[in-house]
């Protein structure tokens, strides 16, 4: 039961739905006729057997002893943990069929960038802007597209892919963050992961750039679908920025000032996926 409850923690299930669910929240705002059921039903689908598999996957070949995105403590690793992982993203993956061929696309797409970023065969994490791309495209750009299509929408257009766009760069704003508390362990796998290689600075400096061009993207977006309430994203969006770029530049790099980045970004992220799902209740209400 406690390797259980172990392997529980390591979906990190707060972390996808607190922090990965925006994008897919989004969608349901830019289709017209919802299929609310299998919205919701693929919701968990995705942030449970995708994403959440996909995170153990790649905690077992992390190993990680010290911080990481989500668990200061993490667990060990048991070797049944592995296939477990690659269970759940499989069974997601026939459960995907239920919407269509386009959505398994897609689904198995961040399947593989998942498989890329973790294997030791590829090790795109340790790869500055290989995990950016793997990062970017599996929970950024495809998030919004299966949360898109699972809503009802199709085809996908310019329209679509611009938004995605946006999603993808307030997701890679903050990916990096928490890395350079585990900049020491990555170094001794061999990783050279974005934090490592580019330094404190070099992670300020991708949120100074990536979060403010997706808020304007997203605020365009929301615009176009929905009218004025994407000029109050933009506003909230653009207070936000400038409220956590004062607590990003302020840090020093120490161990302690882990928790503070960890409720920066979820607070970040929960205030994204409060405002999307409090604009769907209220546009369901009237």
């Amino acid at each position: 039961m406690k390797q259980l409850r172990d392997f529980i923690i390591h979906l990190r299930l707060h972390y996808q739905f607190l922090i990965l669910s925006g994008g897919y929240i989004l969608a349901g705002l830019m289709v017209d006729n919802v299929n609310w059921t299998r919205y919701w039903l693929q919701f968990l689908n995705v942030h449970v057997l995708l994403f959440g598999g996909a995170t153990a996957y790649n905690s077992w070949w992390d190993k990680d002893e010290g911080p990481i995105g989500g668990l200061k403590s993490p667990p060990k690793m048991r070797r049944w943990m592995w296939p477990a992982s690659m269970v759940m993203q499989y069974v997601g993956l026939i459960w995907a069929f239920y919407v269509g061929w386009n959505y398994v696309i897609i689904y198995a797409i961040s399947m593989l960038f998942f498989w890329l970023y973790s294997s030791p065969l590829s090790r795109w994490k340790g790869k500055p802007v290989l995990s950016l791309v793997a990062i970017g495209i599996s929970t950024g750009t495809n998030s919004f597209f299966m949360g898109f299509l699972a809503a009802g929408g199709y085809p996908i257009t310019w329209f679509e892919d611009v938004t995605a766009l946006g999603v993808a760069c307030l997701v890679l704003s903050l990916y990096p963050v928490s890395q350079i508390y585990q900049s020491e362990e990555d170094m001794k796998r061999g990783d050279h992961t974005f934090a490592s290689r580019f330094g404190l600075q070099g992670v300020k400096w991708l949120f100074a750039i990536l979060f403010p061009l997706g808020t304007v993207i997203l605020s365009y977006s929301l615009v176009i679908a929905r009218g004025s309430g994407g000029y109050i994203f933009g506003v909230v969006g653009l207070i936000a920025y400038v409220a956590i770029l004062y607590q990003i530049w302020s840090l020093k790099g120490k161990e302690h000032e882990y928790p503070l980045v960890m409720r920066v970004k979820f607070m970040a992220s929960l205030s994204f996926v409060l405002f999307m799902l409090t604009w769907i209740a209220s546009s369901l209400l009237l």
